[in-house]
């Protein structure tokens, strides 16, 4: 089994971290440059920061608030929200991004995954992918899990990567925040369609969540998490150690 990462995501609104249940119920957190250098020097292996309202107030995502977090961050950086365009991606890339994560306007403009990866390689186009269940489907959901998109998950994350998504995040917004586990059902989904790696998102709510994502599905690449690091209910160096003791390879600090 390959090492393991663990990912703290940063949902940023207006300047400061926030944390919802479902994707509803928003609540202030922290200032987004204070938490990355604290998981930065805490043992996290990467960083998620997520302009969340960027796309469906249809602005920018926020350079100023992005590039003092990037100096303060010595672990890989994806950053989202309100990328649109290759301009955007070079724009986020500028201020310090590593990886560069696409939504809503991957679903606006299909061919901009594709024309992302040529420009900057497989590996910095970053897919995410907000996914509820509606009916019997899985389905895509746009602007922050407002908007129904209509599409079918798994058929629209395989053309995304089949087109140079370099990784995938899948989002579950049934698990959103709920902290009962993650979808194992809809990841597992996932990485039947696909060969690049998947990362986890949306359920965590105590240390054994990982280790049953990881035992259930090795072909999961990462656990990516927010409310129980942010208010510490959980402390990436424990949940490392159990990881170990449970035989899940993992970078120790």
């Amino acid at each position: 089994m390959i090492t393991k990462r663990i990912i703290p995501c940063l949902d940023v609104r207006d300047g400061r971290v926030v944390k919802g249940v479902n994707f509803e119920g928003l609540r202030d957190v922290n200032s987004p440059v204070e938490l990355a250098k604290y998981y930065s020097s805490c043992g996290a292996d990467e960083l998620v920061f997520y302009d969340i309202t960027a796309s469906s107030d249809g602005r920018r995502l926020f350079t100023e608030i992005l590039c003092e977090t990037a100096k303060n961050v010595f672990i890989p950086l994806t950053v989202g929200g309100g990328i649109n365009t290759v301009a955007d991606f070079d724009r986020v890339l500028k201020c310090g991004a590593d990886k560069v994560s696409v939504n809503s306007g991957a679903i606006r403009n299909p061919s901009l995954v594709g024309e992302a990866a040529k420009l900057y390689g497989d590996q910095c186009v970053v897919l995410s992918a907000d996914v509820k269940r509606v009916g019997n489907e899985f389905r895509v959901f746009a602007k922050g899990g407002r908007e129904d998109t209509g599409l079918e998950a798994i058929s629209w994350i395989r053309r995304c990567v089949d087109n140079g998504a370099g990784e995938v995040v899948l989002n579950s917004i049934d698990t959103d925040g709920v902290k009962r586990g993650f979808d194992i059902e809809m990841l597992a989904a996932v990485c039947d369609a696909v060969s690049v790696p998947v990362i986890a998102s949306g359920g965590a709510g105590r240390i054994s969540d990982f280790i049953d994502l990881f035992k259930a599905l090795p072909r999961v690449d990462a656990g990516l998490a927010a409310s129980i690091f942010h208010f510490g209910e959980v402390k990436i160096s424990d949940l490392k150690k159990e990881m170990e003791a449970a035989g899940i390879p993992s970078r120790l600090v």
